[in-house]
C-alpha cells in the first residue's frame, strides 16, 4: 500500500447516516467500525463509529467518525487530515515534520486496532493523524 492523504471528517452522532449519503453521492465501498466491536463497554458509544472508510471507485477516500462522549465536537473545526499507509518510515517522517513545532495530542503509538497511531496539531492549528498498517502476515 502507499501513503494516502484524505480528509478525516469528526461528527457528532450522526456518522453512520453522513458516510451513507456520501456513499451515495461518491459511490464506491463503505466500511464501518463501531466502538463496540473494539469492545469499548460503553452501551452509549457502543454502537457509534469508531472508524469509516469511503473509497469510491474514481479514486476518493473520505474517512469519518462519530466524536466520542468524552471529547468536545465542534463544528466548522471537526475535520483532519489523514495520512495512512503502511511505510513506517515515511509516515514517521511526516509525523516528525508535522508535529515538531506543533502539539501532540494522541502520541504516535500502537493501539488497540494493532496500527501504530498518532494526532498532532501543526503550528499552523491544521489536525493531523498518522496512521501506520502493520505487516500481514
Amino acid at each position: 500500500m502507499t501513503s494516502r492523504l484524505n480528509p478525516y471528517i469528526s461528527f457528532a452522532g450522526n456518522a453512520r447516516q453522513a458516510m451513507e449519503f456520501y456513499q451515495g453521492v461518491f459511490g464506491g465501498n463503505l466500511s464501518v467500525t463501531t466502538f463496540g466491536e473494539f469492545g469499548v463497554p460503553d452501551a452509549e458509544s457502543a454502537d457509534k463509529i469508531m472508524h469509516a472508510m469511503l473509497e469510491s471507485e474514481n479514486g476518493f477516500t473520505l474517512m469519518g467518525a462519530d466524536t466520542p462522549p468524552a471529547v468536545e465536537h465542534n463544528p466548522g473545526t471537526n475535520i483532519s487530515v489523514s495520512l495512512s499507509g503502511d511505510d513506517a518510515d515515511e509516515l514517521r517522517g511526516y509525523w516528525v515534520e508535522l508535529s515538531r513545532y506543533g502539539t501532540v495530542t494522541v502520541p504516535l503509538e500502537k493501539q488497540m486496532w494493532g496500527d501504530d497511531f498518532g494526532a498532532c496539531i501543526d503550528q499552523f492549528g491544521i489536525s493531523w493523524m498518522v496512521n501506520i498498517a502493520q505487516p500481514e502476515d
